[in-house]
């Protein structure tokens, strides 16, 4: 059977920054995790970072909400793109290993934002953009969708 990756946070795991989750109520979800077919990740935690940390966003390089090799993820205090560029690669990983070929995954989080991220100015303004994990998965072939996104997943009954 088909596995999916899906964001530790949405499954009730307080691995967000904030010591929290975002738990994703949807008789589809609970159903796939009752199978045994979700494989949770945290790609912030595989990166080395703690709970709770401070938040964390993409700021510019090629364009407010793009992740590329210019862009950076900062804290208002340092630097953390080491970590989520290791984060996404944990994850990555565990995709190939478990063969898993659709992720979905918390949006706005400069790791797992499918399609709007914050911009980098800690203002809690979005952009359209994609955190480091769901680009690092897509360049491998993963299709990635957020949790606003899940009637456009490719298979609806497993």
């Amino acid at each position: 059977m088909k596995k999916i990756l899906i964001s530790a946070c949405l499954l009730g795991q307080p691995v967000r920054y904030d010591g929290r989750s975002c738990p994703f109520d949807c008789s589809l979800i609970n159903l796939w995790q009752a199978k045994g077919l979700l494989v949770p990740v945290c790609p912030e935690m595989g990166g080395g970072l703690p709970v709770p940390r401070p938040p964390a966003e993409i700021t510019p390089g090629g364009g407010p909400g793009v992740w590329a090799g210019t862009a950076r993820v900062r804290t208002r205090q340092a630097d953390v793109t080491e970590f989520f560029i290791k984060g996404a690669q944990v994850a990555l990983d565990k995709a190939v290993a478990c063969g898993i070929k659709t992720a979905f995954l918390k949006q706005k989080s400069p790791s797992c934002g499918s399609c709007r991220i914050y911009d980098g100015s800690f203002s809690r303004s979005l952009v359209d953009g994609m955190g480091v994990t769901t680009a690092l998965l897509r360049q491998n072939g993963i299709l990635v969708f957020g949790e606003d996104q899940i009637d456009e997943l490719p298979f609806k009954q497993i």
